[in-house]
């Protein structure tokens, strides 16, 4: 054991470097290092770090802004572009997941308690892998990708409120009926947010406006804020990620959210480490027992998370590929599910085999989720002819007919996103009668209305075309951008002994390139064009 605090902090941080730089050349997100780095230093690895108070004020800084950073980008204006599918995906997902698990704890002998905990832990995705990954991918705009970043909102939003519950009515008032508690926690709740309410109407904002103009300022300021609603949240019994939760929501409204969000991503990780660490120092990992459990929890995770996604999806009328993308995105446990079983360690209601049990969970579904994220569309073509039962056919459940004054379309689009909807809006401003097909139900939702019709269809489906009215289509237009798509739209397009003309989007020029060898009258490479534009209007003013 080293002494000294500052002498333990140097040791973690040469650790966490060298393991860090190992696990990105593994392809591994930093918290896998982390918590490695916790578990190795502590008492269970080499014993050269105890937990101390001095980590501990560390570890629930780092967790502050964690909570905070996570209130500081609540989009709920996503949750409502994703309609029902977030909602229901979301909320099904949690409530399928604690039910499923809390039954499985409790065969693999854990007592009630205990089994609610671990089951609870096992409901909520890590949003900062998850994002990270899409991101690295370029899938976050994808269908499957939006839908993730909805379930991982409706996750935040459910794990505030656990913690909140857990906070407010698991260490104190065990003298007064529940009825009574509750009473309290409603009204501290209430007066605690309309004192926020007051500050960010009549105090904040022009405070920010005085500090926007030095950035170092308004970091601080930002810190200080999340820091400084902690420290009532935890003493009006709501815990200090509760308060700094709400510090969090309080700014998501003002127009440096995205500045703030950017530059606290790196404190914020630098400090959540210290929480690993002594997450790491206190465990206990128990017996052989505990690692079978582990072993049997993960399976559930990586296999049980992914399933339930994918039936929700189903039912709601996705198309088996984006229900098993969105599905493989769920198949970790969360930073927030380390936090949920230390909250438990502290109220006593768990002990550190229990938290040991669950990190352990957490490292095998981490580890095992990120290579199934990142080599999901390889995994898919393998199991994705099997994955009927999660579908219903596009091509059955279509209803292309026009109406009986509605002149055929002339141009059919597929895709939805910020691409398609901009040349399907300019087809309805020029009044061309077109058809656009998407596979998110929300999106052809949101398109109700229009003069171009919207309806539901996968380009990838290949008894689609023979359902499309194609006898007066000039163009057919993907816009997706995904090569797979196009050139299986290319072969039944042909198949079907269409003679119109197929322009298909492509993101990449080797996309390009194998399009227009496949037989696409236009290749569509937006990107490109953009910027060849931007370079124009450069140019011309030099």
């Amino acid at each position: 054991m080293i002494d000294g605090a500052f002498e333990q902090v140097a040791v973690v941080l040469f650790l966490s470097a060298a393991v860090g730089a190992v696990a990105r050349r593994l392809g591994q997100p930093l918290i896998v290092a982390f918590i490695v780095v916790g578990i190795a230093a502590g008492p269970t690895g080499l014993g050269v770090v105890a937990a101390s108070d001095e980590l501990e004020v560390l570890a629930e800084v780092g967790i502050a802004l964690l909570l905070f950073v996570v209130g500081l980008k609540l989009d709920l204006a996503l949750v409502r572009s994703v309609g029902p599918v977030a909602l229901a995906a979301g909320l099904g997902q949690v409530a399928f997941t604690s039910i499923v698990g809390f039954g499985l704890s409790l065969l693999l002998g854990f007592a009630p308690v205990t089994a609610l905990f671990i089951a609870v832990a096992l409901t909520f995705s890590s949003t900062i892998i998850i994002v990270k990954l899409l991101s690295d991918k370029g899938e976050l705009e994808q269908p499957h990708g939006r839908v993730a970043m909805g379930i991982l909102i409706v996750q935040d939003l459910v794990v505030v409120l656990v913690m909140i519950g857990l906070t407010a009515f698991g260490g104190e008032g065990e003298d007064r009926s529940l009825l009574v508690e509750a009473g309290l926690v409603a009204a501290k709740g209430v007066g605690f947010l309309a004192v926020i309410a007051a500050l960010m109407r009549w105090v904040i904002p022009p405070l920010l406006e005085r500090l926007a103009d030095t950035a170092e300022l308004l970091v601080l300021f930002a810190i200080a804020w999340a820091v400084g609603l902690a420290a009532p949240g935890h003493a009006l019994g709501f815990s200090e990620e509760v308060g700094a939760f709400l510090a969090g929501v309080s700014l998501a409204s003002t127009r440096y959210r995205d500045a703030l969000g950017a530059r606290l991503v790196s404190i914020r990780d630098f400090l959540l480490l210290f929480f690993f660490i002594n997450l790491g120092a206190e465990l206990d990992f128990g017996d052989a027992d505990a690692f079978v459990a582990a072993a049997v929890l993960s399976a559930f995770v990586l296999i049980g998370n992914p399933i339930i996604v994918m039936t929700i999806m189903g039912v709601m009328r996705f198309q088996r590929r984006e229900s098993f993308l969105t599905g493989l995105t769920v198949a970790q446990i969360s930073e927030f599910s380390l936090i949920f079983a230390a909250l438990g360690l502290s109220y006593g209601h768990i002990d550190e085999a229990t938290v040991g049990l669950i990190t352990t969970v957490g490292l095998i579904t981490i580890v095992l989720s990120t290579y199934l994220i990142l080599s999901s569309e390889r995994i898919f073509d393998v199991v994705g002819p099997r994955l009927g039962l999660f579908e219903r056919s596009a091509a059955e459940e279509a209803d292309f007919e026009p109406e009986s004054d509605a002149p055929p379309p002339e141009v059919v689009i597929f895709g939805l996103g910020r691409y398609g909807t901009e040349i399907a809006q300019r087809l309805e401003d020029e009044g061309t009668p077109a058809l656009a097909l998407d596979i998110d139900p929300s999106a052809v939702a949101a398109w109700d209305g229009h003069h171009v019709r919207a309806a539901f269809g996968d380009a990838e489906d290949q008894e689609l075309p023979a359902t499309l009215p194609l006898g007066e289509v000039r163009w057919v237009v993907s816009t997706t951008g995904d090569l797979e798509a196009g050139l299986a739209l290319l072969s039944a397009l042909r198949h079907q002994g269409y003679d119109g003309s197929v322009a298909v989007a492509a993101h990449r020029r080797s996309d390009a390139e194998r399009l227009r060898e496949a037989g696409a009258d236009e290749v569509l490479e937006p990107f490109r064009d953009s910027a060849e534009r931007a370079l124009e209007a450069l140019t011309a003013r030099a």
